[in-house]
């Protein structure tokens, strides 16, 4: 196994460590998951995310390439206008094999004209990178695969901004136009961009506006020497902030309230449609934008604004499987590997169960979910938690049905949604925020 360079660290402060994706990671600290899951929501919170890999793709064809490859339409998805990508923006999407299949999800990041950078899951860099090359004949275009060369740390929660604040150098300057799927500096510091964003010890970053949890943050990059300074200075510099180191655990169930989904879990090894996802797909104006259904037949690529490996076989899948997101009425939960199945009103088994997580931050009041950060909870609110996650079936269903969630210890029931989590940070101007 291999471990990111806060493995000692974790350790040393009572980590409870696991395997998970070839790297030894933490699922929790002392102070427990819960603790951790609210800190991000009303605070903040630190995640070793050096086992996630980066492949850098650069040359003159680097964007044909990559329109290829990558769901999301490089050219049309910046911003409510859908501007093209540009230096300084990042987009997420997948990348499919010619069946339709996810090989991994990524968020790609534009660094210059012609460059570009794909973080993608544990493991997975040596298999995008290869991907990459094998559709890259006659193109000129670069890939490097940097797994274990780039070191991140993901500090999400509203008061990340006031932390980061004590540890940058020109904050000011950092926060200014940083709008949501945005990043500054690099840290690569041959790179041009790199001083754009250095800590007040010169040492150069990577800052980016993104995450996995739903709340306001960021996502940190830095040469893998640098990563435990980084962590201690955000720890120390979020003292008075309430901040807390947090685990795999803690991140599985913020994600599964945000309603963000787990590569080789909730999107995997089958079409990659007809999913709470959509705008990961590059559906034109007359095509649905929640699923595949007006995708025609007769043109494989019918219903996108462009042509990309895999969208023939999704625009050919006989619409028999549907992936929803739900959420349960109290806290109780199912194991997926135990195995859980759905079952209907009339309990007939009708698909599996993908997640199942508890978002402790949530509750029900009457027929409506809040949060303990939303603005018109009821008075004397306070959540018990509320199982969530997402479910796969051979059925069309619509908000505010009901299945049942069945493994070999308890039966629940839960209600399909198209949120979880209300009021969640993740969008907030950064003016709001600092």
């Amino acid at each position: 196994m291999k471990k990111t360079p806060l493995y000692e660290w974790h350790l040393a402060h009572g980590a409870n460590m696991a395997d998970f994706g070839g790297y030894k990671m933490p699922l929790w600290y002392p102070g427990g998951v819960k603790n951790e899951h609210l800190a991000v929501i009303t605070g903040s919170g630190v995640f070793d995310t050096s086992h996630m890999a980066v492949v850098m793709v650069s040359g003159l064809d680097a964007h044909d390439l990559l329109q290829t490859c990558f769901t999301k339409d490089l050219d049309a998805c910046t911003g409510k206008k859908r501007a093209p990508l540009c230096p300084g923006r990042c987009a997420y999407g997948a990348f499919l094999n010619e069946r339709g299949e996810v090989l991994d999800d990524a968020i790609v990041y534009m660094l210059e004209t012609h460059s570009y950078m794909a973080v993608v899951n544990s493991g997975m860099g040596g298999v995008v990178a290869q991907h990459l090359t094998a559709h890259a004949e006659g193109k000129k275009a670069t890939l490097i695969d940097l797994t274990d060369r780039v070191g991140k740390i993901d500090l999400q929660g509203p008061l990340s901004a006031k932390i980061l604040e004590k540890v940058l150098a020109n904050p000011d300057a950092v926060f200014k136009t940083l709008p949501y799927f945005s990043f500054k500096g690099h840290f690569d510091t041959t790179w041009g961009p790199a001083d754009a964003v250095r800590l007040a010890d010169h040492t150069p970053i990577m800052l980016s506006r993104t995450g996995y949890t739903g709340e306001f943050g960021f996502e940190i990059f830095s040469a893998p020497d640098h990563i435990v300074h980084i962590w201690e200075l955000l720890l120390d510099a979020g003292i008075e902030s309430g901040i807390v180191p947090c685990g795999l655990a803690a991140r599985d169930s913020l994600r599964g309230g945000a309603v963000l989904p787990l590569s080789h879990q909730d999107i995997g090894p089958w079409p990659f449609i007809n999913h709470p996802w959509s705008f990961a797909l590059p559906f034109n104006a007359e095509a649905s934008s929640s699923n595949a259904d007006t995708l025609s037949s007769n043109a494989e690529h019918a219903g996108f604004t462009k042509k990309f490996i895999g969208d023939g076989a999704l625009g050919r899948v006989k619409h028999n499987e549907y992936t929803y997101a739900f959420s349960g009425m109290d806290p109780r939960k199912v194991t997926p590997t135990d195995p859980a199945e759905v079952l209907d009103e009339d309990g007939r088994a009708i698909g599996t169960v993908l997640t199942c997580v508890t978002d402790m931050a949530i509750g029900r009041h009457g027929n409506q979910i809040y949060s303990i950060s939303s603005p018109d909870k009821p008075k004397g609110f306070a959540p018990r938690g509320l199982c969530c996650g997402f479910i796969k079936v051979h059925a069309k269903m619509a908000p505010g049905q009901e299945v049942v969630l069945k493994d070999n210890r308890r039966k629940i029931t839960v209600e399909i949604v198209e949120n979880i989590r209300p009021d969640r940070t993740a969008r907030k101007p950064m003016a709001g925020m600092i």
